[in-house]
């Protein structure tokens, strides 16, 4: 941690954090915040998970449809060459 930084957040601030929220919020509402900051923090895991696995499967799709496009664009051009060379054969006879 940066020296500074130390020095702002140091124990005795913590302290007089702590008692500061205690007499704000009373001692019985302190669980229930700490409770729902825990399952606020849950659900926004779950939403970067469940992005970042939507993220990986439009990725995956995109890279089938190239290869698919890559395909057929190289049977295209086979087939393109085969009947250029189909019709020089039958130019030369």
């Amino acid at each position: 941690m940066h020296p500074v930084v130390a020095e702002i957040f140091g124990p005795d601030l913590i302290i007089v954090i702590i008692v500061v929220a205690v007499v704000l919020f009373g001692g019985t509402q302190i669980p229930k915040l700490a409770r729902s900051l825990g399952s606020a923090q849950s659900e926004f895991k779950k939403g970067l998970a469940e992005g970042g696995k939507g993220k990986s499967d439009d990725t995956d799709a995109k890279a089938t449809d190239a290869k698919a496009t890559d395909a057929k664009a190289t049977d295209a051009k086979a087939a393109d060459a085969k009947a250029a060379d189909a019709g020089e054969g039958s130019a030369k006879e």
